[in-house]
């Protein structure tokens, strides 16, 4: 369970280049061990926030916090209890895996214990090509390099940008778990992807970006609950299969059984998914609804 402590405090995050407001004042938490999903439209500001909290780029106004520290200022002892996944890392062609590994966690070790090499390289499913040159790893293979440089120092706050790219579905398999194991020890993820299923499946919380603004804060229940997005019910009624899709699931549920009694059976009620939730959001803010569509997500917060 998420901890108590603030891991990530961002009030009135605002953007400019230019004239062009990239961030209009976004706002959020994360807490020790939390998993969050960062959503959104290409241009939605995404790239932008994680630069900021990583100390990448300067804000144009508005209050910070990761870890404790506002991140424009923060020092290399701040930084070593970070980790970064990103979509490409720069490639270490000439490097084997473990030597490139053990040099990164060098680099850690006068701030806290990084990872043991040979004990992430098997977490990372890298054992067989531990000693095989960076430039002789498949695309997938790479990918688990990148996700291993970015753990090495057994960060406090860990940024995943589409971290699973280029994985068959068992190395994806084996990644959740490794998040999931990474967050059980208290470490807060900050997820990126368009992939909307691993987001369901890995966050706590998800974050919906649109236009610079948080359109959607929640967890991926509910936020599917509050937004209404269909729910489809299945259900056979003396020998014969029925579908109906309806808003109100729960109220059509109820008024199936006392129409019909005992004799509905193998009842399936699918509720709308993540990315149904997030497609009628979105849709809704490029629709020119915005604050419609954020007050249906006010409760989420409360």
């Amino acid at each position: 369970m998420a901890g108590e402590d603030p891991v990530l405090e961002v009030r009135g995050l605002r953007m400019r280049y230019g004239t062009n407001d990239v961030l209009k004042g976004v706002s959020f938490e994360a807490h020790q061990g939390e998993v969050l999903a960062l959503l959104g439209p290409n241009g939605a500001g995404k790239t932008t926030t994680i630069e900021i909290l990583e100390g990448f780029r300067m804000r144009s106004a508005g209050d910070v916090r990761v870890l404790g520290v506002d991140p424009a200022r923060g020092d290399e002892g701040w930084r070593a209890r970070l980790g970064v996944v990103l979509q490409s890392w720069r490639d270490h062609g000439k490097w084997k895996v473990r030597d490139l590994l053990a040099y990164q966690a060098m680099h850690y070790e006068p701030y806290h214990r990084p990872w043991d090499v040979d004990e992430l390289i098997n977490v990372v499913g890298l054992t067989e090509h531990a000693n095989k040159l960076v430039r002789r790893l498949s695309g997938g293979q790479r990918r688990r390099l990148d996700v291993a440089v970015g753990i090495v120092g057994k960060p406090d706050l860990l940024f995943l940008d589409e971290p699973t790219v280029g994985f068959d579905p068992a190395v994806r398999r084996e990644f959740h778990e490794l998040v999931h194991r990474l967050a059980d020890e208290d470490t807060t993820i900050l997820l990126t992807t368009h992939d909307l299923a691993e987001a369901e499946k890995l966050a706590d919380r998800i974050l919906i970006l649109a236009g610079g603004t948080v359109i959607a804060d929640g967890s991926a229940d509910q936020l599917s609950l509050r937004m209404a997005t269909e729910a489809e019910v299945k259900w056979t009624l003396r020998g014969q299969r029925f579908v109906h899709t309806t808003t109100e699931a729960t109220k059509f549920v109820h008024d199936l059984f006392k129409q019909h009694g005992d004799v509905v059976a193998d009842l399936e009620v699918r509720r709308g998914s993540l990315e149904d939730t997030y497609m009628a959001m979105v849709h809704a803010f490029e629709s020119g609804q915005h604050e419609t569509a954020a007050h249906e997500f006010l409760a989420v917060t409360r």
